[in-house]
């Protein structure tokens, strides 16, 4: 079966994200998907950028739940539209992130790590000064420790996002070389029955894998993973569901059966 649902959207409700909601929802319906859930960013305790405003990656929940209940209403018999958000996470943040996960009923919630140990990878700087493969493993530490002080989430976000922004990309990276902090944190999320998402937007930066890459997907499935959701993480309308028909085989591949949809805060599995 085709994956037909995104489950990792950004409209303008997100601060880099200047497009609006019902624009993604017509695509979507265009497109023959059957659910979008929009994740939108919130990001407490981001570091300050001279090119970005204070409160950047600070959500208006209300607002943004206010049209999605009124764009669900209009294309009710459409699509189902879900309610969902990416908080940032990082350990000090950690309360202010447990008071907002319970401040909606959310639908679905996407821990993710934008920023380790104060720095955004996203900008250069975070590599220069440790350089390109002690970056990625300080990264993957912060990983570690954000899911260590924060559980309500229901699946982490592209895991190994950094590889999106290091010099070179994926040259030089695999699983094999982090095996032992990347185990370390498959087997946490296990322990604490989290899910991982398949994330196709590192293609539209040149990636030749999605995330996370390949063999972390497969070590996911062998340590008895099976929470796994699909999401473009398309800020505009030229990625949705990009990419889906190869992230099924890719599933298929690793020995997934199933992907999941999360309503309510529960997983539904859908057979591939």
């Amino acid at each position: 079966m085709p994956i037909t649902a995104d489950c990792h959207l950004h409209s303008s409700f997100s601060g880099d994200s200047k497009t609006p909601m019902e624009e993604m929802i017509l695509l979507g319906i265009r497109q023959g998907l059957s659910t979008m859930c929009f994740t939108e960013h919130n990001d407490f305790d981001y570091p300050e950028y001279p090119d970005l405003p204070h409160d950047y990656f600070l959500l208006n929940t209300d607002s943004y739940l206010y049209d999605l209940i009124r764009f669900r209403e209009k294309y009710r018999d459409r699509i189902r539209l879900l309610f969902g958000v990416e908080l940032g996470l990082q350990p000090q943040a950690a309360k202010a992130n447990a008071v907002f996960a319970k401040s909606h009923e959310y639908d679905f919630i996407i821990g993710s790590s934008h920023v380790c140990h104060g720095k955004d990878p996203y900008y250069p700087g975070f590599f220069e000064k440790q350089g390109r493969d002690a970056a990625i493993g300080e990264y993957f530490t912060s990983i570690l420790e954000n899911i260590r002080s924060f559980s309500d989430f229901d699946v982490y976000g592209h895991l190994d996002y950094v590889v999106r922004y290091a010099p070179g990309k994926e040259e030089g990276y695999s699983y094999e070389k982090y095996r032992d902090i990347l185990d370390r944190i498959l087997q946490l999320l296990l322990e604490k029955e989290k899910g991982i998402e398949l994330n196709t937007g590192g293609i539209k930066s040149g990636m030749r894998e999605m995330h996370p890459c390949t063999e972390i997907l497969r070590r996911y499935r062998q340590l008895g993973g099976e929470i796994i959701t699909v999401g473009s993480d398309s800020h505009d309308t030229r990625y949705i569901a990009s990419h889906f028909d190869r992230a099924a085989q890719l599933l298929t591949a690793c020995g997934f059966r199933y992907f999941c949809i999360f309503e309510k805060r529960v997983p539904e599995f859908h057979k591939i």
